[in-house]
């Protein structure tokens, strides 16, 4: 009995798993999409050598380069562009069952709005290391978010008020409201 209920389940995602599954060819090909775009964005001028590219089912969503210089916005990484072009194009703020493919390790900004996009998996080419040595060295953040009391260069503290769950209830009372 036990065999027949969870057999048959199993081949099916494992035959799904298996035929969804991008072969390194394809990867490639999609790895070389983000480091192209990086490409574009050095090119022009607007930020740093990074490129990213949102991808469903083995088709380019939306692609995004780092656009911090251009628009003078620390938080216009790659992966964040990347993420804001393709919840237009899909017309939806959820990348469930799409995958990224960026040209190097994400900060953890970019960690972090992949898990909020709801990001299948995160797929990069340069590590950290290499970014490092390019100049572009963020182990401080990523070191800062392990052991917040380790850095003693950023402040960090709760200030306790009256009201702090205030927005809070009022959203949970919000009968509109589309959860995230």
């Amino acid at each position: 009995l036990f065999l027949l209920f969870f057999f048959p389940k199993f081949i099916l995602t494992l035959t799904y798993s298996f035929l969804m599954a991008p072969t390194k060819v394809i990867m490639v090909e999609l790895m070389e999409a983000a480091l192209r775009e990086a490409c574009v964005g050095v090119a022009a001028g607007d930020g740093g050598p990074f490129g990213a590219a949102i991808v469903k089912e083995g088709k380019v969503v939306a692609v995004g380069h780092n656009m911090v210089l251009a628009n003078k916005d620390p938080t216009c990484h790659a992966e964040m562009t990347a993420i804001r072009n393709a919840c237009k194009a899909m017309g939806d703020m959820s990348l469930a069952g799409c995958v990224i493919y960026t040209s190097c390790y994400p900060c953890p900004m970019c960690m972090g709005a992949c898990l909020w996009a709801r990001l299948d998996a995160i797929y990069y080419a340069a590590t950290s290391k290499e970014a490092a040595e390019a100049g572009f060295d963020d182990a401080e953040f990523h070191n800062f978010l392990k052991d917040p009391k380790s850095d003693d260069l950023r402040l960090l503290e709760h200030v306790p008020v009256t009201g702090t769950t205030t927005p809070f209830d009022m959203w949970n009372k919000k009968i509109d409201r589309i959860p995230y």
